[in-house]
């Protein structure tokens, strides 16, 4: 089966559907999440894109990131991918959402109206091994750290949201 994503303007408004690696290729705008589950210490999990995936191979990235199917319902689609990828459920809530253009390698090109998620929970994470190929619990600091001085470990639209999500995760804390 072909996975297919929803096509939206810069309103979100959805504009048709593709197959993904067609949408990937030609760079055009569809509909994406991201997840950032922090533990009770604050620590963030990180996944490593297995070194397979057809973009990002290897790469540290958030918790968790995919695009909705046509028809499903993007709250859906997040609790759906969070269980497949990492192997458990937690409490979500919509953060904010920005709009990205990225080439992210083997002539693909990122173009997401992405919606970010955060939670918080101290799960038993079991990564699916087709998804990922390791994971970590990071102190925000250590990461921030990392991603500055080894920005080619990390996945372009985690590197660019992190700070945003780590304020809005202090704001709400406050």
């Amino acid at each position: 089966m072909t996975d297919h994503v929803v096509l939206v303007n810069t309103d979100d408004v959805p504009q048709g559907t593709a197959e993904k690696l067609e949408a990937h290729v030609e760079g055009w705008l569809h509909r994406a999440f991201s997840i950032f589950v922090f533990d009770p210490d604050g620590r963030l999990l990180l996944q490593k894109r297995a070194d397979h995936k057809y973009h990002s191979a290897g790469l540290w990235s958030n918790t968790c990131c995919s695009h909705p199917r046509p028809d499903e319902d993007l709250e859906e689609a997040v609790r759906r991918r969070l269980l497949e990828e990492m192997g458990f459920e937690c409490a979500l809530h919509r953060a904010f959402h920005f709009v990205y253009r990225a080439e992210v390698g083997n002539g693909l090109i990122e173009h997401e109206f992405d919606h970010v998620f955060i939670g918080h929970a101290r799960p038993t994470v079991v990564p699916n091994a087709d998804e990922v190929s390791d994971w970590a619990w990071v102190e925000p600091d250590h990461l921030l750290s990392d991603i500055a001085a080894h920005p080619d470990r990390y996945t372009y639209w985690f590197r660019h949201i992190l700070s945003r999500t780590l304020s809005h995760v202090s704001a709400r804390a406050a």
